[in-house]
């Protein structure tokens, strides 16, 4: 039976992912086997000795102490994509905000309370104050094309718009669902230079902080419109201010909101609602709680953001799985520790990503916990565990 810790309120559709006769769920476990989590912050927590994997209802894990949980053999989850439709369409409606002028008017139409008859007079003139130009016809730059970006990209130019995308590390899966008239910068001035929009949908790292600078601002058109719904961080807000004021920006609309731009008239800040649907939420509750589940009954790894991806089909036989160092020689020392005590293979995979790998191995012929503490006494070798045979 493995115990499962929630830390925050996860939709019950995703924890009926979860077998009773195999999982036993509750907000307090002594001793966890698993986590599921959404905002809660665990890094002032002490992980349990028994924990082996935390699970993300959501895609940003800034949340959990990743390096931490790499160096204990913590395999950490994270659910992409699971609300891409969320976020595109709230990036959709941000474009029409940045362009429409509707908030501001609907703020105006406010103040005409206790007119009466002349609200519909006012409104008529005092509607020109509000015009704004329509996204059909115009470029929109994506920078990013990942599940969300894609999906942007897609009905933007169902709308209409004439769209291109800049991403040099875009994979296979993305590119085969981009539609076919969405054209390809080959550089990220390109297209800032080029773009009417902007919509960011790129990671917060080392090389991507403060990616919009001064300097990016410089090539922009006069009068762009940016919408980032990614990070904060990837934008300084400094610079940001200084285009602003020259009329550079004429519209930011963020979700990732800081105080100095709270009084910045053509900055909309928006609560960070891109997750935040019934459909959304439903669908990170079931992917997360699925990747845990096969992680914990049968040793495979899927959208883990500090394991390598790793899955082999189970068959009921008994699985030894080992997570090392990616160092040379590592297998060969675990497959030698098995065939000492006359362990026989008869099914394996071994991925690596970055400095860290991953060992899915089918074995019969008497395979136990003694064999398990010889593997782990291996130098390299961080966590493993046996599957008994189902």
């Amino acid at each position: 039976m493995f115990k499962i810790q929630t830390l925050n309120k996860i939709a019950a559709i995703g924890l009926d992912e979860l077998p009773r006769d195999a999982f036993e769920i509750a907000a307090e476990q002594a001793n966890p086997d698993g986590i599921i989590l959404r905002s809660a912050d665990l890094h002032a927590v002490e992980l349990p000795a028994s924990l082996k994997g935390i699970a993300r209802a959501g895609a940003g894990v800034n949340n959990i102490p990743v390096d931490k949980c790499s160096k204990r053999g913590i395999v950490v989850f994270n659910t992409p994509g699971a609300n891409a439709n969320g976020v595109k369409e709230l990036v959709i409606a941000s474009m029409l905000l940045a362009s429409r002028r509707i908030l501001p008017g609907v703020e105006w139409v406010r103040t005409l309370k206790g007119k009466g008859k002349e609200v519909g007079p006012l409104i008529e003139k005092g509607k020109k104050d509000f015009v704004g130009p329509e996204i059909k016809g115009k470029r929109l730059g994506v920078v990013g094309l990942g599940a969300i970006g894609v999906m942007v990209a897609n009905d933007a130019m169902a709308l209409g718009m004439d769209v291109v995308g800049y991403d040099p590390y875009i994979s296979v899966e993305a590119a085969w669902g981009l539609a076919r008239g969405v054209k390809r910068a080959t550089s990220l001035d390109q297209l800032l230079s080029q773009s009417d929009y902007i919509t960011l949908h790129v990671p917060l790292l080392d090389a991507t902080k403060g990616m919009l600078n001064r300097d990016k601002f410089a090539v922009m058109k006069k009068g762009v419109r940016i919408v980032n719904l990614a990070r904060g961080g990837l934008v300084k807000i400094a610079d940001l201010k200084e285009a602003l004021a020259a009329g550079t920006v004429s519209c930011y609309v963020t979700d990732f909101v800081e105080d100095d731009l709270l009084d910045e008239k053509n900055v909309i800040p928006v609560p960070h609602l891109g997750a935040s649907t019934p459909e959304a939420e439903d669908n990170c509750a079931v992917m997360a709680a699925r990747q845990l589940r096969d992680f914990l009954m049968f040793g495979n790894v899927k959208n883990s953001v500090n394991f390598p991806s790793c899955e082999l089909p189970y068959t009921g036989r008994a699985r030894l799985v080992v997570g090392n160092a990616n160092v040379p020689n590592m297998v060969g020392q675990i497959t030698t520790v098995l065939a000492a005590d006359k362990i026989n293979i008869l099914d394996m995979i071994n991925q690596s990503a970055g400095e860290l790998a991953y060992n899915i191995i089918d074995v019969e012929g008497g395979a136990g916990e003694a064999i398990v503490e010889k593997v782990r006494k291996i130098e390299g070798v961080i966590m493993a565990r046996l599957i008994p045979k189902g």
